[in-house]
């Protein structure tokens, strides 16, 4: 059959002449939508299949001589299919949408499933975002059970009555604050700004284990009643620490489940999530107020025998939720991270495994190996050695950082060396980058050649050995860092790595400037 043929129907008839012609249907070769399926139809075999009358397994029916369009439209509770008879478009189900919802053949509960995850789960989240909220159910149920006992107990302190006691605990947990508290949250908000953003997990686990001791704190008030004011104070004090913690890092941690930009739709689904659970922990208090109820002349020692457990259960599941957080963002420890993967094994690591390798770090003692690298200026309190400072001299304002050695005693007078990075003022952040990477090639190099450039570093005078080793040095590593630096970042950002800028410490903030400028 001809190609005209099938792009115009025989029933249209087509009058040339000077009149207009009457109002008629759009012809098929005019109509972009069905001009497209039927060249489809003409480069693919059997695009449309005949469906027959009879009822399938789904329960759905299906007309006969209707064709099905080659398209899906997948909803949050089924699979569709559009249908054409000739006349119109007709939609019919064609199979569950849910894929991640426990399959049921009670058509029931797998709606209320899917129902509750639209309910508390944002659509485009990563994968482990639902791992976290589990977490987060088990932090916010124990958590807020415990500040209302803990209110509990301080109603109990001031002499208001048992019974009363619980009720007033719940409505003062939601509004009660106070100034003095709300003044610390300032003060420990402004002079811990950066560190919110450059060590947010290890800031964000210690501020909870500090508001679980604010709560123990409280729980001492029926034992101490003469020492309430001060007891209550100073909980509270940490409680508006913790606070002011939680809410500057809130946003950071929803930002990095966000695969598109909805911010707001993961936030408010966060407060959803934190208003239900709270509501258990609230009824978790109740069943154990019950419990004390029954054996009053020991309420005082039932506090600390479920404050334990109870302090437990939520630090764990603080902790366990935040390993599911990847940041994507640029540190200096996460950068340092990717470049030794870089150097080492060849690759750009995933926000995942950099979260993996840097952990919490609690303590801060994670990570510290040989050759540790300071990203700041010159200190005058650590000692550099004379070789490293020949090198310094060479500097000019067209560099946008310069690479030394120094020498850092610690608290135990021991002598530790590093490696110092120093930025310009004007310097960006493939600089920084470009810094970087050549001080990770440097401590290879040192590493690797630690037997043979062992008299060299602790060599403090400046011999002609030490500087010829030192430059040669510096140079090589340079060359390879600039080499490897456009392929790196190209690399990093495919693997969903935020480059344009990295958040640095207030001390990493440190630039030098020249005289001249």
């Amino acid at each position: 059959m001809p190609l005209f043929s099938l792009l115009h129907t025989p029933t249209w008839n087509f009058q040339w002449g000077t009149h207009p012609l009457p109002k008629q249907s759009i012809p098929i070769n005019q109509n972009l939508f069905l001009r497209r399926v039927l060249l489809f139809s003409l480069k693919t075999p059997n695009p449309f299949h005949c469906v027959s009358s009879s009822n399938d397994g789904g329960g759905r029916v299906e007309e006969k001589g209707s064709k099905t369009l080659p398209f899906v439209v997948k909803g949050p509770t089924n699979v569709s299919r559009y249908l054409w008879d000739g006349e119109g478009l007709k939609i019919v189900t064609v199979g569950d949408g849910a894929d991640d919802v426990p399959s049921s053949d009670n058509g029931f509960c797998r709606f209320f499933c899917t129902i509750v995850r639209d309910f508390f789960i944002p659509r485009h989240v990563r994968n482990d975002y639902l791992e976290f909220v589990k977490w987060k159910l088990l932090h916010r149920v124990f958590s807020s059970a415990l500040q209302v006992l803990a209110t509990q107990a301080m109603f109990t302190a001031i002499g208001v009555g048992f019974s009363s006691s619980l009720p007033s605990a719940a409505a003062l947990n939601w509004v009660s604050k106070d100034g003095l508290g709300r003044l610390s949250r300032c003060i420990y908000t402004a002079s811990l700004a950066s560190a919110f953003d450059t060590n947010l997990k290890r800031v964000r686990f210690c501020t909870s284990v500090i508001f679980v001791a604010s709560i123990g704190l409280e729980l001492l008030t029926p034992t101490f009643p003469r020492y309430f004011l001060l007891l209550a104070t100073i909980a509270n004090i940490a409680k508006q620490i913790s606070l002011a913690c939680y809410l500057a890092t809130r946003s950071s941690v929803h930002q990095s489940f966000a695969i598109i930009d909805n911010l707001g739709e993961i936030s408010a689904k966060a407060q959803i999530q934190t208003v239900c659970f709270d509501i258990l922990g609230l009824m978790l208090a109740a069943l154990v107020n019950l419990w004390i109820e029954n054996h009053r002349r020991h309420q005082a020692g039932l506090y600390f025998f479920v404050y334990p457990f109870f302090a437990s259960m939520d630090l764990f599941g603080i902790y366990q939720g935040l390993k599911h957080v990847h940041l994507k963002t640029l540190t200096k420890d996460r950068l340092e991270i990717i470049l030794n993967t870089w150097i080492e094994c060849g690759y750009v690591p995933s926000p995942a495994e950099v979260s993996e390798k840097e952990g919490i770090d609690i303590l801060g003692v994670k990570g510290k190996n040989s050759w540790p690298i300071r990203i700041g200026c010159l200190n005058s309190k650590n000692q550099i050695p004379k070789w490293s400072m020949k090198t310094i001299q060479f500097v000019t304002d067209e560099d946008y950082y310069f690479v030394c050695m120094e020498i850092f005693k610690g608290l135990k007078r021991t002598r530790q060396h590093r490696i110092l990075l120093s930025m310009h003022e004007g310097s960006e952040t493939v600089h920084v980058i470009t810094g970087l990477l050549q001080a990770c090639y440097i401590r290879r190099t040192l590493l690797e050649n630690n037997s043979k450039c062992e008299f060299s570093i602790e060599e403090i005078n400046c011999s002609r050995s030490a500087l010829s080793d030192w430059s040669e040095i510096l140079e090589d590593s340079k060359k390879f860092a600039e080499g490897d630096l456009s392929n790196l970042i190209d690399k990093m950002v495919e693997m969903g790595w935020v480059v344009k800028s990295i958040l640095l410490s207030t001390q990493e903030q440190v630039r030098y400037s020249f005289v001249c400028d």
